[in-house]
């Protein structure tokens, strides 16, 4: 059984990333701006890898939901592919990281990370690949959906399990303090069920007619406003769960116009696909840069944030791309053989 293909997801994927590729360099950069834009959107860019959470959910449930419900794929074929599109590139970049690094504690991160299952220490704290907190959370969600496609059975069970996931949310907030944090899976499991809970009602949401795609973007603006102008930040996990499954609504129910544009382009498709290669190393890139003192080569920091930016940016996507290549090579001579 083919997997099920919403191109206009790797559209979205591909703004989220270049988002937080924004938001790191603002923050690792001291670039000292104020106003709307670098103080308060830009940074809320870091919730991004919530989206990618529910995503990533939506997308293994496209892959994967059926072929567990039917039996029809072995769990040593799951968990192999697992590890084979996540893991070289992975290790590689924590082996580079070790190397410059090279401390005890590193070495002792180094062994956690290259297992993928960190993400099952309570509040590792690791700092090699930092963004790699992200991915720590995705593979405890890809060990686990076996269980996941037990718990979205159906919708009425998959309705019940995120009123239980809302709870422990909230139970995360006001008394299991330790485990409020977006790399603790019972923490965002509300927003993997809600790409679940997508994957159900997939069909009807594709097929929605002009009004209901009209009602669905108000929506979206209404809860994107809500955020930035009255948002609590106890609420503010509820409303992003909301407005990123709005985003997916959008997503796989758009076509043509406007949305073609701005979702299928050659451009953002490209970088869609590299999403992953693209989060885990653009801070190296950037740090190449600033190794190189090349962050304030002006005297003005709105210019230099922006030049610096684009080249971690494009820097980020060659390094992914050629990695995409060599992988594919490598696998390639292996299936010769």
């Amino acid at each position: 059984m083919a997997k099920e293909r919403y191109e206009n997801l790797d559209g979205i994927r591909a703004y989220a990333c270049v988002g937080i590729v924004l938001m790191h360099v603002l923050a690792n950069g001291n670039f000292g701006l104020t106003g709307f834009v670098f103080e308060k959107l830009i940074p809320s860019f870091t919730n991004f890898t919530l989206l990618f959470m529910l995503l990533s959910a939506f997308s293994m449930c496209c892959g994967y939901y059926e072929r567990f419900q039917n039996g029809t794929i072995s769990l040593e074929r799951f968990y192999k592919r697992r590890y084979q599109r996540i893991w070289p590139f992975f290790a590689l970049l924590c082996t580079v990281e070790l190397i410059f690094d090279h401390s005890l504690n590193a070495l002792y991160e180094w062994f956690a990370d290259i297992t993928l299952a960190f993400g099952l220490i309570p509040n590792n704290g690791i700092e090699v690949v930092g963004v790699g907190w992200f991915l720590g959370t995705i593979f405890v969600f890809y060990m686990i959906f076996p269980f996941f496609v037990f718990l979205m059975k159906n919708k009425k069970r998959a309705w019940f399990v995120m009123g239980v996931c809302l709870i422990l949310h909230i139970l995360c907030i006001v008394r299991f303090e330790g485990a409020n944090g977006r790399e603790n899976i019972i923490n965002s499991s509300i927003f993997f069920v809600a790409g679940g809970l997508v994957y159900l009602y997939r069909y009807s949401l594709r097929n929605i007619n002009k009004i209901q795609k009209t009602a669905v973007g108000i929506a979206t603006v209404a809860v994107l406003a809500a955020y930035y102008l009255v948002t609590r930040a106890s609420l503010s996990a509820i409303v992003l769960l909301l407005l990123f499954t709005l985003f997916t609504i959008v997503g796989i129910s758009a076509g043509g116009g406007i949305s073609e544009t701005l979702l299928q382009n050659k451009v953002v498709r490209f970088i869609g696909g590299l999403s992953m290669e693209i989060y885990l190393c653009h801070m190296f890139v950037y740090r190449i840069f600033e190794k190189l003192n090349l962050i304030h080569i002006t005297g003005n920091e709105i210019v230099n944030y922006s030049l610096i930016a684009v080249v971690t940016i494009a820097g980020a996507i060659a390094a992914a791309f050629c990695w995409n290549i060599l992988q594919k090579r490598i696998q390639a001579s292996f299936e010769r053989k």
